[in-house]
């Protein structure tokens, strides 16, 4: 894997190029389509229950060949479309095929802000995916008129699949903008929220009006930034641990992208994500650059993601199952096989099993 460092920010462009003209010609879905409207009151769905954590030692760890420095996909969606209008739509269909194809496979969502901070509490022999959603689209979330996640928006279909697979942890990343999924109205706007962090779901900063950051200056990078951490502050989420950039863009000074102030509100985010193309390393990983976080955009094999999106990099996994993190089930431990040590990074588990 060490090999393809060197052609990452070539892959990064390319995604980046994509998106940039393909968003910017989208139509937007139509009303009935997208399930606008009013989010009402919802009964709690039930989360599953995960077998407990375990206390890891050196032969539980060999046994299911835990690997906690392994690859991680963060997956990347955009909208969830009956026919696609773009080649970043995914449909229902795909949405729930590629989600049972990482259940029956052993991997357990977890948000961005646990990825980042290393929280990564799964069963022993299992392997993280986190999946992310940007812009806050109403194909994402909407209830239907019992209060339940619609049935084919992307917060439904992971109801869905993790009703067929209970392992399968039902929890995303949502980064919105200014109407997050597409709701106009302040009031519409924090129930959906509040529904979503109640459920274990994270809704985060993608910025207030998406755009291209390298093209605005310091100040105006600084200003979409805030202005959305004011608006989600409104909407409950006290603050925002991580961010997406639009378009995958770095503005010019990319510090902005981690912290920075505006208007008397300053920001500080513990992972900054790009928009492609492979996978990220651990969050243990003396490699892990939380300030530029890879993800893979969640589509077939045309084009350019011949070897660049989740169709290629999941039968690549399937090949190499040693490259991915495979957890201990043991939160306080980090496990790995004796010759990675030297790759263990600074932020780290207080006990290392190595074996």
């Amino acid at each position: 894997m060490r090999k393809l460092a060197g052609v990452t920010a070539v892959a990064n462009v390319l995604v980046v190029a994509t998106a940039l003209v393909v968003l910017a010609v989208l139509p937007s879905a139509d009303d009935e389509q997208t399930g606008r409207g009013k989010v009402q009151a919802a009964p709690r769905l039930p989360q599953p229950t995960l077998p407990a954590p375990v206390a890891a030692t050196v032969e539980s760890a060999r046994k299911v060949k835990a690997n906690e420095l392994g690859k991680v996909p963060v997956l990347m969606y955009h909208r969830i479309l009956k026919k696609r209008l773009a080649s970043i739509d995914r449909t229902p269909a795909q949405l729930k095929s590629e989600l049972e194809k990482l259940a029956t496979r052993g991997f357990v969502p977890i948000t961005a802000a646990e990825f980042v901070a290393g929280a990564i509490d799964i069963p022993a022999g299992t392997h993280p995916v986190v999946l992310t959603f940007d812009d806050g689209n109403p194909t994402h979330f909407a209830l239907d008129a019992a209060g339940l996640p619609k049935k084919d928006t992307a917060v439904g279909i992971i109801f869905e699949v993790a009703a067929k697979y209970p392992a399968f942890r039902p929890v995303a990343t949502l980064w919105v903008n200014r109407e997050p999924f597409g709701l106009k109205d302040e009031a519409g706007q924090a129930a959906a929220v509040r529904w979503l962090l109640e459920h274990g779901f994270e809704v985060a900063n993608h910025t207030y009006g998406h755009p291209d950051l390298r093209r605005l200056t310091n100040k105006q990078v600084s200003e979409q930034i805030v202005r959305e951490e004011r608006l989600l502050k409104k909407l409950g989420v006290t603050s925002s641990t991580t961010f997406a950039l639009p378009f995958g863009s770095q503005p010019r000074k990319r510090s902005l992208a981690v912290k920075g102030s505006w208007d008397g509100t300053s920001y500080q985010f513990q992972g900054v994500f790009l928009a492609g193309a492979e996978p990220s390393v651990s969050p243990f990983d003396e490699r892990f650059d939380r300030r530029a976080i890879q993800r893979i955009q969640s589509n077939g094999t045309a084009g350019d993601c011949r070897k660049w999106c989740s169709t290629y990099w999941l039968e690549w996994f399937k090949k190499h199952p040693g490259e991915l993190y495979t957890a201990d089930g043991d939160p306080d431990s980090l496990s790995l096989p004796k010759q990675r040590h030297g790759d263990i990074g600074s932020k780290r588990p207080k006990r290392v099993i190595e074996y």
